[in-house]
């Protein structure tokens, strides 16, 4: 059939095309053939289908665990400790805005991941009275999936990332709720007590 496509011959019934239930695509049913200048844009749309690169948000990611002890040092000095609460990891990526570290406060403030007297998840940190140590840490946004080198080039630079944490902390604090940090950019030991172990992954454009 191939050999008939190049050289145009196609039968007086082959002007009736189906469309590919996936791509859209113009083809012909079984036995007919197409026209030259029909295969030439049946070649074209197939290799804008297969090779069109998807846009992806890249959202502020967020891992939470809930603990009953957390503490951060930096070269022996303790930065930052809580009792009871959550122990977060932040992660900006460039594509990241004041709006996303808002929401983020929104969904850690409100995240329900502590037990009521029936044992189900009921409670968040403003319902317990805990607190929260808030730790940056740009290896969220590492991509792994090409390769064994994580690539972070959707990470954001220390002048995007750090107001942006910054603004995090601030919206948690403005709600009430008692921050400790870390140092941004430093290297950091975090030590911590995982209760359950309950660990959450949120972000602000609803990926996971």
């Amino acid at each position: 059939m191939f050999k008939e496509y190049r050289r145009g011959l196609y039968s007086a019934d082959a002007t009736e095309k189906t469309r590919h239930p996936r791509a859209g695509l113009a083809t012909a049913p079984v036995g007919f053939c197409l026209p030259v200048r029909d295969l030439a844009m049946l070649r074209r749309k197939i290799s804008c289908w297969r090779f069109q690169v998807r846009k992806e948000d890249t959202p502020l990611r967020a891992v939470v665990q809930r603990v009953t002890e957390s503490s951060v040092t930096v070269e022996g000095q303790e930065l930052g400790r809580i009792g009871q609460g959550l122990m977060v990891l932040l992660g900006v990526s460039v594509e990241d805005e004041d709006e996303d570290a808002r929401v983020m406060a929104e969904r850690i403030a409100g995240l329900r991941c502590f037990m009521d007297d029936d044992g189900k998840f009921n409670r968040s940190i403003e319902d317990v009275g805990g607190s929260v140590l808030a730790i940056s840490q740009f290896t969220l946004l590492g991509d792994c999936r090409r390769g064994r080198r994580p690539s972070f080039i959707k990470a954001a630079r220390p002048e995007q990332a750090t107001p942006l944490y910054e603004k995090v902390v601030e919206h948690l604090r403005e709600r009430g709720i008692p921050v400790e940090t870390g140092e941004f950019g430093a290297q950091m030991q975090v030590h911590l007590v995982n209760d359950g172990p309950v660990t959450i992954l949120i972000d602000t454009k609803k990926v996971f």
